[in-house]
């Protein structure tokens, strides 16, 4: 008599878990908008969503605590800022970064972000002496929303999309996150409102989109 082999448990799926981090030190700013409209619309599609305004922080962008310099890890002294963007990055499926871009690049309270928290040991570790590394947070996605006053031909041609390609490849990437999707908003200083609305009413979208991406949660053998 053969024996009745029990099927492995099927992986149930949610919502997605959405970090959304505002990159402008002002919540009252068009990336604030933007950033809001997002979380609105995903938090309305069914996600879980939280959203992080760097500018309302009260942790040190660049600090100087030696403790801090010397990376101890998840034990070290942090500002409780700090170990709070830490809990929220640990608990999200999916993150975007909404910033606008300044100098070609990005603000220093977004620098200060990847530079406190993706640096607690959180986002990789490095095997022994060698030049490998463990990418700590595979698995999760992200999205990058950015605004500009120049044209994003200009952006790509003068600048080589180094916002972009700092943050998909040497940031994200590099600690395991697959990128879905970059959106620029160009040309921000002399758009119409109406224009600007359009840009909230594509942000949303994107929120819905992302909301609608099912996370497989895998049962406990």
């Amino acid at each position: 008599m053969t024996a009745l082999v029990a099927a492995p448990p099927r992986a149930a799926v949610r919502a997605p878990r959405i970090l959304v981090v505002l990159g402008h030190p002002r919540t009252d700013s068009l990336c604030g908008a933007i950033a809001s409209a997002y979380a609105d619309a995903a938090r309305a599609a069914g996600a879980e969503v939280e959203l992080l305004a760097l500018g309302g922080t009260a942790f040190d962008v660049a600090s100087r605590d030696p403790a801090a310099l010397r990376w101890q890890g998840p034990d070290q002294d942090l500002e409780p800022d700090v170990h709070a963007a830490v809990a929220s990055l640990r608990r999200a499926d999916h993150v975007v970064l909404v910033f606008p871009q300044w100098w070609g690049t990005y603000p220093a309270v977004l620098k200060g972000f990847v530079d406190r928290v993706f640096l607690s040991q959180l986002a990789f570790r490095h095997r022994g002496a060698g030049l490998g590394w463990e990418r700590l947070l595979t698995g999760r996605t992200a999205r990058l929303v950015m605004t500009m006053d120049s044209p994003v031909w200009w952006d790509r041609l003068r600048y080589r999309s180094a916002a972009v390609s700092s943050l998909v490849h040497a940031t994200l990437g590099f600690c395991g996150i697959r990128t879905v999707g970059v959106t620029r908003f160009a040309r921000v200083r002399t758009s119409s409102e109406a224009t600007r609305r359009r840009w909230l009413v594509r942000a949303g979208r994107l929120g819905r989109s992302d909301a609608g991406r099912r996370v497989r949660v895998r049962p406990p053998r």
